[in-house]
C-alpha cells in the first residue's frame, strides 16, 4: 500500500490518474442564459 498500488489516493497521485479514490475538482461552466443576459445589458 503506497504509491506503487493503482487502488489507493497515493497511487492514484503518483500515476497521475484518477478514479473513485480521488475525485477530481469540477469547474462551474457559465449556462447559456448567463452569457445572453452578459450580452444584452445596456
Amino acid at each position: 500500500m503506497g504509491k506503487g498500488d493503482i487502488k489507493t489516493k497515493r497511487g492514484k497521485i503518483a500515476n497521475k490518474s484518477y478514479g473513485a479514490r480521488r475525485k477530481r475538482k469540477i469547474k462551474k461552466r457559465t449556462t447559456v442564459e448567463e452569457k445572453v443576459s452578459v450580452g444584452k445589458s445596456k
